[in-house]
């Protein structure tokens, strides 16, 4: 697989919208295109968020009925170099956060929410 080649993830959302000004004002995201509110896809570098809202087809129930929500533990990932400064401009900005910032052997880490509850990890590694 080339390394330059787009990877699309998808969430679950319960607004369009509302995600859509999360991920393109809050962390830096483009805007491909928007069918709210069912669907939207934002870009950054070579990651493609794809925004299921409950009216999607991704949004349906399963044979069960079980419905696919958001709010999981799954998460992307975005690398910081200074990931105190990152969390005060987002908190700033009226961003939450499951947690406070913890850090390990690799280094510093906290979990941003969506406005639907789905994750984004800030990660700061060792040395930096």
């Amino acid at each position: 697989m080339p390394t330059n080649e787009t990877v699309s993830v998808r969430y679950m959302v319960d607004d369009v919208e509302e995600s859509i000004a999360f991920y393109t004002k809050l962390l830096g995201f483009e805007l491909l295109t928007s069918a709210a509110p069912a669907f939207a896809d934002v870009k950054r570098g070579n990651l493609r968020l794809l925004l299921a809202g409950p009216t999607s087809s991704a949004g349906r129930p399963m044979p069960d009925g079980t419905k696919p929500e958001p709010g999981g533990w799954n998460r992307i990932h975005f690398v910081v170099d200074d990931i105190d400064a990152e969390v005060a401009e987002l908190r700033d900005a009226g961003a939450t956060f499951r947690n406070a910032v913890v850090e390990g052997p690799g280094g510093k880490q906290i979990l941003l929410q969506d406005p639907s509850g789905n994750v984004v990890e800030l990660f700061q590694p060792a040395g930096r």
